[in-house]
């Protein structure tokens, strides 16, 4: 568990981590959501956005965004949480907490080589697109979402 916890960063220690990634002359990769309960399409999209770089850093909505965008009921798992299990997943190599309702500043901070977000979003709608050399939309695979896992356990 202490290797997954060193992957959950603040913005300044992903700072200083992405300075020495591109020192390295890694491709940076970044994706980002609420990852509220983890599954087969959080998964493939984890591991599609790594494919496309060296190493992936996953912007994680806050407790508070979540439910600012999701309503009261949401998140069912806490941030430390859903920061834990996304930093124990061999794809992901850093996870950042982010308290506003879009990866915007984040965004801005890393400045990715690769940008990746789902196919769900049209290219004009991608949050922080300015800042990436590249933008990669992923094919989401068909009824994979937390709020259909969440309808089907309250039934």
């Amino acid at each position: 568990m202490l290797k997954a916890k060193n992957k959950i960063l603040s913005r300044r220690s992903l700072s200083n981590l992405l300075r020495q990634w591109r020192a390295e002359g890694k491709k940076i990769v970044f994706t980002n959501g609420c990852f509220d309960i983890l599954h087969a399409g959080h998964v493939s999209v984890l591991e599609f956005s790594r494919s496309k770089g060296d190493v992936l850093v996953v912007g994680l909505n806050s407790d508070a965004s979540v439910k600012r965008l999701k309503g009261p009921s949401r998140p069912v798992n806490t941030q430390a949480d859903r920061a834990l299990v996304l930093a124990a997943l061999q794809a992901v190599d850093a996870v950042c907490v982010f308290e506003e309702d879009t990866p915007y500043e984040l965004i801005k901070l890393v400045r990715p080589d690769v940008l990746v977000k789902g196919g769900d979003y049209k290219p004009s709608e991608i949050v922080g697109r300015e800042f990436a050399k590249k933008v990669v939309r992923f094919a989401l695979l068909k009824g994979r979402s937390t709020t259909n896992i969440i309808k089907k356990v309250r039934k």
